[in-house]
Parts: C-alpha cells; structure tokens; sequence
C-alpha cells in the first residue's frame, strides 16, 4: 500500500497532450520508460562526470552516475512508501540537459549565453524532454506527466528569484508551481544524486590516484567505515578493502536519509502529495549532524579531486573547445545538421538562434564535441595538451 503522502499514478495530474493509457504499465512507469529510451539518455554514456569520457572505462559518466542515483532512490522510495516509478523517473531525468565536460562545459557555455538568457542544466532538462526529443508521431518531446515535469523542474527546492531562461519559457505555458517545494518522490531523487556523488566521486578520486585511503581515512564517516572493515576482515587485500569501506559509507548516509526523513514526514502529518508540496520545508533531508559530515566530504573533494592541479589543466581545455564551437555556429548556422538548420530558419531574433546553438551544443557528447572542435580549427586539443 502507498504510504498517504505519496504520488499516485490514479491522482497524476495528467500530460499536456492526453494519450491511451497503458494495459501494462503506469503513467509513472511510461514516463521513467521514455526517458531511458530517449536519446539524450543514451548520450550521457558518453558525457563526463569529473573526468573526460576519454580518460578510462572505469570513471563513472553522467549515464552510469544517473543508473546509480536512480538505484538509491529506488529503494529509498520503497521504504518511504513511495511510488517508486516517479522517484525512478525524476532519478533518470535529473542530468539529461548537462554539456559535455560536465560542469566545466556548463559554465563555458553560460557565460557564452548570458546576452541571451543564461544556460541552466536543469532547465535544459526540462527543454529536453518538452520539445528537443522528437521522435513521437502527436507532439514534440516526450509527453512526460506533469508530475515527473515538476520534479524535474524543483526536486531541489522551490525556484525563487530570477527564472532560468528555458524554465521561465516552458512555464508560461504549463505552470508547475515552482513556488512549492516538489513531491517526496523527487525529493527523494534529489538528495540520492548527493548519496551516489560522494560515494563515487571517493571511488573515482581513489582510482585516480588524486588522493589516497590514508588521506581520506581521516574523513568524518569514512575513517569510522575503515576502522569497521579492519576489525572485521584483518589483512583484507586493498581493492576489496576499499569496497567495503566505501559501501559502508554508502549505507551510513542511507540509513541517516531514512531515519531522518520518516521522522519529519511523521511530524508533518501530510495526509496528501499536496501537503507535502505546500509544507514550506523539504520532508526528506539527512540529519544536521550527516549534513556538516557530508560538507566535510564535499570541500576535501573540491580541494583534492573537481579542483586538483590535473583536473584543472584538462577544465582549461575543454572550455576552450566550448569558447570555440558557439561563435562558429553562431556565425555559421549552416554548418548546423539539417534538422538544426530547419529550427534555425523559423527563428525570429538572435536569442532565438543563439539557443537553437546552445541546443545543439549541450546535446554534444565529450567526444563529438572534441571531433568538431578538431574539425573546425584543425587543432587536436589533448594532443597539444600532450
């Protein structure tokens, strides 16, 4: 039985343009199914989530991170009493509008978009699976519900102050209340991307030889994790001693997750999905003490691993491969495939262009963006950078 709080698929407000339902699955089901099938889904395969795609096969990407965060909100979810199907769409959905190069890529091209509205991943989420998939036969974009559209939208909270540009377009013509906070699905997903990040990111971090087990044994949560593997299996070799640890550390967070966010969701007696939105505060949260444990985490993290010297040099690069690509399709919209060009051609202002670019170049994976760059200038950037 869902727990009272939770989204239903009988109660889901609808999509924007109505379809048969389905004998055999949810709407929530047929959501989460066609965002694994779309095509900047697969594209994340390819797409960094700290290291460049072409730097191993054992670095995680954007679709490995996003499988990842979609299994922790899973089960979350079906703890919390949840339906499980939304909180898995929201999971999957939650990185389909990252560029390539991560957030090295996304601050790249904000700053080439900000005569034109700025760039926002999240919002070009919602781009994404509202107009630029196009594969249906009755409309543009996946047709999603509204309520895996207002996860998407604010599984990290109420948007308050100035709009993103895709976000404040897409609004106008569908309101998904971006004054409240999202359903406890979404929220849900929201606080599996930080589970899933810190774990892996340690992972990959370790991997790479940016820091070491000593060094992040001093760590809040992560010496305890050791210590416990140590007591338990002496002498254990370092690879299978580092898994145990790292899942120990894993399911701390879980259970602080869980433990926390029954307790406030008992103490808000929400007896519905809309009284959870309408809270004020977010109902699924980890405790004070997790959380100034989790920042501990995060700056070693920024310190030793998103800002070391390494990292840093490959930033430099790949940002210049972004810097190149906007103002050659910009000054050239022909060079564009056809379909871009066909988009292109029905645009009325250079905004209007400028996000058709900025379309085309988000939904670039690492690789193709590097092929193009190649192209374009004749310069092979991480062969000079060699």
């Amino acid at each position: 039985m869902p727990a009272p709080y939770a989204c239903t698929p009988a109660h889901s407000r609808g999509r924007r343009v109505d379809e048969p339902g389905s004998a055999h699955r949810s709407c929530f089901q047929r959501d989460r199914d066609r965002i694994i099938h779309c095509s900047a889904f697969r594209r994340l395969k390819h797409k960094t989530q700290v290291f460049v795609e072409h730097e191993g096969d054992f670095y995680r990407t954007r679709l490995t991170h996003s499988i990842e965060v979609a299994q922790v909100a899973r089960t979350i979810s079906n703890t919390l009493g949840l339906d499980t199907d939304l909180t898995e769409a929201v999971a999957l959905a939650h990185d389909l509008g990252h560029t390539p190069f991560g957030h090295t890529g996304e601050d790249a091209l904000d700053a080439l978009m900000q005569p034109y509205g700025g760039f926002d991943h999240n919002a070009q989420t919602l781009r994404i699976v509202t107009s630029l998939e196009r594969h249906y036969a009755e409309f543009d974009g996946l047709n999603l519900t509204w309520d895996t559209l207002e996860g998407i939208a604010k599984h990290n909270g109420p948007v308050m102050g100035e709009i993103p540009y895709a976000l404040a377009a897409y609004i106008a013509v569908d309101d998904l209340e971006l004054h409240t906070h999202a359903s406890a699905e979404a929220q849900v997903a929201a606080l599996s991307d930080d589970v899933a990040y810190n774990n892996h990111d340690l992972h990959d971090g370790l991997r790479a030889g940016l820091f070491t087990e000593d060094e992040i044994s001093e760590l809040p949560i992560v010496g305890d994790a050791y210590a416990e593997v140590d007591a338990t299996y002496p002498g254990l070799d370092a690879y299978r001693r580092r898994h145990e640890g790292l899942r120990r550390v894993f399911g701390v967070m879980v259970t602080d997750l869980l433990d926390v966010s029954r307790a406030r969701i008992a103490d808000a007696g929400a007896a519905t999905p809309q009284e959870i939105r309408d809270l004020g505060h977010p109902v699924i949260a980890f405790s004070d003490a997790m959380w100034s444990d989790l920042k501990q985490i995060r700056q070693f993290l920024f310190t030793n691993m998103y800002r070391a010297p390494r990292v840093m040099e490959q930033r430099a690069r790949v940002t210049e491969v972004v810097r190149a690509l906007f103002p050659i399709y910009m000054n050239d919209p022909d060079l564009l495939p056809r379909r871009w060009q066909a988009d292109i051609a029905e645009a009325r202002t250079e905004t209007d262009i400028a996000r058709h670019v900025a379309d085309y170049i988000a939904g670039m994976t690492d690789r193709f963006a590097l092929e193009q760059h190649a192209k374009f200038t004749g310069t092979d950037i991480l062969a000079r950078a060699g």
